[in-house]
C-alpha cells in the first residue's frame, strides 16, 4: 500500500477514534483532504480495513467525475451491498430509493416520492439502523458528488446519524465546492468534523518504501519531482524500471499542466499505455463501460458493443487478468479506478461515445426504466435537437423536482440549449424557462432564477400575458427571497396595473405575493386594500382556495399589527374555509395554510396552528412544495418551544435550516436561525454558548434590513446576550429590531415580552428609569393586545420592578399571575419559568410550602419537556427554595398555580361562591378547578383537600 508511507499518525488517530466512536465529545465524521495521487483513497482503504477486523459494518461509496448529475449516485453506490429493510417504512423508502430497488428518486408518484429533506433524515435513521453494532460509511471523491449527496452530507455533519456511526469522506481541496468547504469548516470549528489533511510524504520515507532498489541519486531525483506525491513517484519509479523516457513525468519549467481528467499529462500516458496492446473488441469493451457507469452489465454491454454474451464473458476474463476490469455488485463491471475511467471515456471518438449512450438509453426504455433512469444517457447521447430526447429530459427533470432540483434544472438547460430558438416555440420555451427557473430556486440559485425570470418578463411582453404573468409571480418570489421585497413590489404593481390586466385568479395571486412583500418589510398596512381585494375578487369569482389564502394572509397581516380582534376574525373564516377544502384543492396554495398557521400562533391558538401546521407539512411534502417547509417548521418550533416540547422543537427548527440554507437565502436562513436560537437557549445547560453563536449567525444572515424576519433575528440575539451576561448588549440587540428605544419597528404583537427582557437588562445594567418606562409600555401594550400570553410578559416585568423596589410580596403575586395567564393561553414553557422566578421569592416572605410546590411543578415542566435550561435554573435554586421546608407531597408539585391558589382558599373555609368572587372567576370555573385537583392530589373530597393543605402548611394564612 504504497499510499499510506508515512502516514501511521493519521492512522492512530482513526485507531482511536474508532475505539471510542459513540461517545458524544468524539467527532462523527472525518475529512481527507489532499491533492490527487496523495494517498487520499489508500488511506480509506485502510481505514475500512480496519474497521470491518473489529467488527464494523462498512459502507464504501465513490463519486464519479462523470455522474455528477445523477442524484444520490455517491450514496448510491455506498449502499449497493446492504440488504432491504422492511422492518421500517422510512428505512425502506430510503433504502429504495437510493439503491435503485424502485429506479431513484422522483419516480413519479406523488405519494412514493420523499422530499429530499426528509429523506435526508431518513437515510441518518438508515445509518443508525446499520450501525447497530458499528458502522463507517466511507466516501471517496467527495469533490465529484451531485449536489443532492452534497446536501446530504451537510445534513449529515449537522445532524449525524446517531450511535456507533462514522462518516469518513475524502476530496481534493481546490475542486470541492465552497457550500461543501463551508459545511465542513463549520463543523470542524464545531468539533464535529475531524479534519485530516495529508501532507507530501518526506523523501527518506518516501524512497525508502517506493525505490529501495533505484540508485540514490536518481531516487532523490525522482522524489523532487513527484514532489513528495506517492502516485506520482510510484509512476515515476515504474518508468524508470521499465525504461520509459521521463519526458512529461517530471517537471520542465510550464507548469503542472492537466488534462481534462486532473491527471498529470505524462502520468496520463503512463496509464493510457496499459490498452495499447488492447485487441479492437477489448478497446471497444472498456470504453463501453466507462461510459455506462453503473449500468455496465453483462445485457447492457452486449447492446452497446454488439459483441455476443460469450465473446463479452471471454474478453472481460482477459481484461480481469490485466486488471483493467473488475467485477462489482449486482453483475456490473467497473474500470479498476476512477482516474483510467476519466482518461479512458475522455479519450473515446465523440461520435463512438454518444452512441453507446444512445444504446444503453434505447436498452433502458425497452426495459420500461422510468425517464429519470434514462436521462444520463440520452442526455450525454444528444448531437443536436431531438424532441423525443427532450421529452425524455423534461419528464426527468419533472421526477427530479422535488428529490433534486439542481439535476432537474440541469436536464432543462440541457433541452433549452439544443431546441431550435424559433417564434413558433416561444410557448413552450417559456414554460421550460419557468420549470428551470423554479427547480434553480428550490436548488438555491436564486439569483441565476431571478435573471431567468427577467428575460422572460421583458420578451415574453403583449403577447404571451398569461406568461408573462406567471413569470412576475414567481420572480417575486425569488426577489423576496433575495431580501428585495421593495423590487418585488414594484414589479407586482406594474403587473396589476397593465391593460388588459391580469385573470382574476392570476390577480388573486399577484395580490398575495403583495401582502406576502409588505409584511416582510413590516408595512402590511399598505397592502391592507390589496389583500382585501384579493378576497374579494376570489370569492366572487368562486375560487374558494384564493379565498382562504387571502383570508389567512389578512389573518396574519392583523396578527403582526396586533390588531388582535380582526386577525381572529380572519383567521375563523380562513379556518373554516381551508378545513372544508380536500388536501388536492390545497395544493396549489399551500401558503395560505403557512399563513394561518402562523396568525394562529400569534393569536395563541396553538391547538389550531398546531392541526394545520400538519396539515400543511403532509400536503407540501406530498408534492414536491419544499419552499413551504420552513415557514410551517419554523411556525411547528415556535409551538412546540412555548407548550414545552423542547426536542421536537429542536428538530423542526433544524430541519428548517437545512433547507433554508440548501434555498441559499440569507434572510431566510437568518429567520430560521433565529427560532432556532431561541430554542437552543431553552434546550441547552446553562452556559451553553451554542445559542449565541446561532443568534450571530442569523443576525449576519438577516442583515439590518428593516423586516419582520430582520427583526426577529436581532430579538432572539438579544435573549440569547442577556441570558448569557451581557445585559449593555441584549439592549442594544433589541432596540435595534425595533428601531429606538420604544420599538416602533418591532412587531406589535409581540411587544410585551420584548419589553420583558429590555426592563430585566436595564435593571441588570442599573437604569432603573430606563426599566420604568418600559415595563409602563409592556402594559399599555398587552391591555391593546388582549393576549393572555403577552399580558403574563407585561405582569412579569413589573414584577422585575417591585421586587428591584424591595416589594417582595408584590412580586409573588404579580409572577403568580402571570403564570396562571400562561396557563390560560398553553404556554407551558413560560408557566415554568415564572413560577422559578416566583419561588425564591416566596421561600423569602415565610411561605416555604407554597414556593416548594411552585418549584415542584416547574421542575416537572421542564424535564419532561426537555428544557435544560430551566432545568438548571430550577437546580441552581433549589438550595433557596428548600431550606427550611417540610417535603412537599408529589401530589401537590402536579397542581397549576390558579389550582394551587383555589386549594388554599378551600383549606381556609370559603365557599366556592366566595372563592369566584376573591379570584375574579366564574362558580362554574372554581369547580372545574376543583375536579382537576382532586384528581391530580388524589382526595375524595373537599374535607380531605382541607386537612393534606394543612398538613404542609398551605392552608394558612390571612
Amino acid at each position: 500500500m504504497a499510499g499510506l508511507v508515512g502516514r501511521s499518525s493519521e492512522l492512530a488517530r482513526l485507531d482511536a477514534l474508532l475505539a471510542d466512536l459513540g461517545r458524544s465529545d468524539l467527532p462523527r465524521v472525518v475529512d481527507i483532504v489532499g491533492e490527487p495521487g496523495i494517498g487520499k483513497s489508500k488511506l480509506l482503504d485502510e481505514v475500512c480495513a480496519r474497521a470491518r477486523t473489529t467488527g464494523f459494518t462498512v459502507l464504501r461509496g465513490r463519486a464519479t467525475e462523470y455522474e455528477q448529475h445523477v442524484p444520490y449516485q455517491l450514496f448510491s453506490d455506498a449502499l449497493a451491498d446492504s440488504g432491504p429493510q422492511d422492518a421500517d417504512p422510512a428505512l425502506a423508502e430510503a433504502h429504495s430509493v437510493l439503491c435503485g430497488i424502485r429506479k431513484g428518486p422522483g419516480d413519479g408518484s406523488a405519494e412514493g416520492t420523499a422530499a429530499r429533506f426528509e429523506l435526508h433524515r431518513a437515510i441518518a435513521a438508515f445509518l443508525t439502523h446499520l450501525g447497530e453494532q458499528g458502522l463507517v460509511l466511507a466516501l471517496d471523491d467527495l469533490h465529484w458528488a451531485d449536489p443532492a449527496s452534497r446536501e446530504l452530507v451537510d445534513h449529515l455533519i449537522r445532524h449525524p446519524a446517531r450511535g456507533r456511526v462514522l462518516l469518513v469522506v475524502a476530496r481534493r481541496v481546490r475542486q470541492t465546492p465552497t457550500s461543501l468547504t463551508a459545511a465542513l469548516a463549520r463543523g470542524a470549528a464545531g468539533g464535529a468534523v475531524l479534519q485530516l489533511a495529508l501532507e507530501p510524504l518526506s523523501e527518506q520515507e518516501s524512497v525508502l518504501a517506493l525505490a529501495p532498489d533505484v540508485p540514490e541519486d536518481r531516487a532523490k531525483r525522482l522524489h523532487a519531482a513527484s514532489e513528495g506525491n506517492p502516485l506520482y513517484l510510484f509512476a515515476l519509479v515504474h518508468a524508470y524500471r521499465t525504461g520509459a523516457s521521463p519526458h512529461g513525468l517530471t517537471p520542465d519549467g510550464h507548469g503542472d499542466a492537466l488534462d481534462p481528467a486532473g491527471v498529470p499529462g505524462g502520468l496520463a500516458a503512463l496509464l493510457l499505455d496499459e490498452l495499447a496492446t488492447l485487441t479492437g473488441p477489448q478497446r471497444r469493451l472498456v470504453e463501453a463501460v466507462a461510459a455506462l457507469g453503473d449500468h455496465a452489465t453483462l445485457g447492457m454491454l452486449t447492446v452497446a458493443t454488439g459483441l455476443s454474451p460469450q465473446d463479452i464473458e471471454n474478453e472481460t476474463g482477459a481484461l480481469v487478468v490485466r486488471d483493467l476490469l473488475r467485477a462489482g455488485p449486482g453483475g456490473r463491471w467497473a474500470l479498476r479506478h476512477p482516474l483510467l475511467r476519466a482518461l479512458v471515456h475522455e479519450g473515446t471518438a465523440p461520435g463512438w461515445r454518444a452512441e453507446v449512450h444512445r444504446r444503453a438509453a434505447r436498452e433502458l426504455a425497452r426495459g420500461g426504466a422510468p425517464a429519470t433512469e434514462r436521462a444520463r444517457h440520452v442526455e450525454r447521447s444528444l448531437t443536436g435537437w431531438d424532441p423525443q430526447a427532450a421529452q425524455v429530459l423534461v419528464e426527468a427533470a419533472a421526477g427530479f423536482a422535488a428529490t433534486a432540483p439542481a439535476t432537474a434544472a440541469h436536464l432543462l438547460d440541457v433541452v433549452l440549449t439544443h431546441m431550435p430558438d424559433s417564434p413558433d416555440r416561444f410557448a413552450e420555451r417559456g414554460e421550460l424557462v419557468l420549470a428551470r427557473a423554479r427547480a434553480l430556486g428550490v436548488s438555491g440559485s436564486l439569483q441565476e432564477s431571478r435573471d431567468l425570470l427577467h428575460i422572460l418578463i421583458e420578451t415574453a411582453g403583449k403577447g404571451h400575458p398569461e406568461l408573462r404573468t406567471q413569470a412576475v409571480a414567481q420572480c417575486a418570489v425569488m426577489e423576496r427571497h433575495l431580501g428585495h421585497s421593495p423590487e418585488a413590489t414594484a414589479l407586482l404593481r406594474r403587473e396589476l396595473s397593465r391593460d388588459p390586466g391580469p385573470s382574476p385568479t392570476q390577480a388573486v395571486s399577484l395580490r398575495l405575493a403583495l401582502g406576502m412583500s409588505a409584511l416582510l418589510t413590516a408595512s402590511y398596512p399598505e397592502a391592507r386594500e390589496d389583500v382585501a381585494e384579493a378576497v374579494a375578487v376570489a370569492r366572487a369569482h368562486d375560487h374558494p382556495t384564493g379565498e382562504a389564502a387571502a383570508l389567512a394572509l389578512a389573518a396574519l397581516g392583523e396578527a403582526y399589527e396586533g390588531e388582535t380582534e380582526a386577525a381572529a376574525r380572519f383567521a375563523d373564516a380562513a379556518g373554516s374555509l381551508a378545513d372544508a377544502l380536500t388536501d388536492p384543492g390545497l395544493a396549489d396554495l399551500c401558503e395560505a395554510l403557512v399563513w394561518l398557521a402562523w396568525a394562529e400562533t400569534l393569536l395563541e391558538r396553538y391547538g389550531d396552528a398546531e392541526r394545520h401546521i400538519t396539515r400543511g407539512l403532509r400536503i407540501a411534502r406530498r408534492t414536491g412544495q419544499l419552499h413551504v417547509l420552513p415557514h410551517l417548521l419554523t411556525s411547528r418550533a415556535f409551538v412546540h418551544l412555548t407548550t414545552c416540547r423542547l426536542p421536537s422543537a429542536l428538530e423542526a427548527a433544524e430541519e428548517a435550516e437545512s433547507i433554508a440554507r440548501a434555498a441559499g437565502s440569507d434572510e431566510l436562513l437568518g429567520f430560521t436561525l433565529a427560532i432556532k436560537t431561541l430554542v437552543l437557549l431553552l434546550v441547552r445547560p446553562l452556559g451553553d454558548g451554542s445559542a449565541l453563536s446561532t443568534g450571530e449567525e442569523a443576525v449576519a444572515a438577516a442583515g439590518r434590513s428593516r423586516g419582520w424576519w430582520s427583526s426577529l433575528a436581532w430579538c432572539m440575539l438579544g435573549h440569547a446576550t442577556y441570558v448569557s451576561g451581557d445585559p449593555h448588549r441584549a439592549q442594544e440587540a433589541i432596540t435595534t429590531a425595533g428601531g429606538g428605544a420604544e420599538l416602533p419597528l418591532l412587531q406589535p404583537s409581540i411587544r410585551p415580552g420584548q419589553l420583558d427582557t429590555l426592563v430585566g437588562a436595564a435593571l441588570a445594567a442599573g437604569d432603573v428609569d430606563q426599566a420604568v418606562r418600559w415595563a409602563a409600555q409592556a402594559m399599555r401594550e398587552a391591555d391593546r393586545l388582549h393576549l393572555d400570553g403577552q399580558r403574563a410578559a407585561a405582569l412579569r416585568a413589573e414584577a422585575s420592578l417591585v421586587e428591584r423596589h424591595g416589594d417582595t410580596g408584590t412580586a409573588v403575586r404579580l409572577l403568580e399571575a402571570a403564570a396562571q395567564e400562561y396557563v390560560r393561553c398553553g404556554q407551558t414553557l413560560w408557566e415554568a419559568y415564572s413560577l422559578l422566578r416566583a419561588a425564591p421569592l416566596a421561600q423569602r416572605i415565610g411561605q416555604g410550602a407554597r414556593a416548594a410546590v411552585m418549584w415542584h411543578r416547574a421542575h416537572r415542566i421542564a424535564v419532561a419537556g426537555g428544557a435544560r435550561l430551566l432545568v438548571d435554573l430550577a437546580e441552581l435554586i433549589r438550595p433557596q427554595v428548600m431550606t427550611e421546608t417540610a417535603t412537599v407531597p408529589a401530589q401537590l408539585a402536579e397542581l397549576t398555580a390558579r389550582e394551587l391558589e383555589v386549594a388554599e382558599l378551600v383549606a381556609r373555609g370559603l365557599s366556592n361562591q366566595d372563592i369566584a368572587a376573591r379570584l375574579h372567576l366564574s362558580r362554574r370555573t372554581v369547580e372545574t378547578h376543583l375536579s382537576s385537583i382532586y384528581r391530580k392530589a388524589s382526595v375524595p373530597s373537599r374535607a380531605a383537600l382541607a386537612g393534606l393543605m394543612t398538613r404542609v402548611g398551605l392552608g394558612a394564612g390571612p
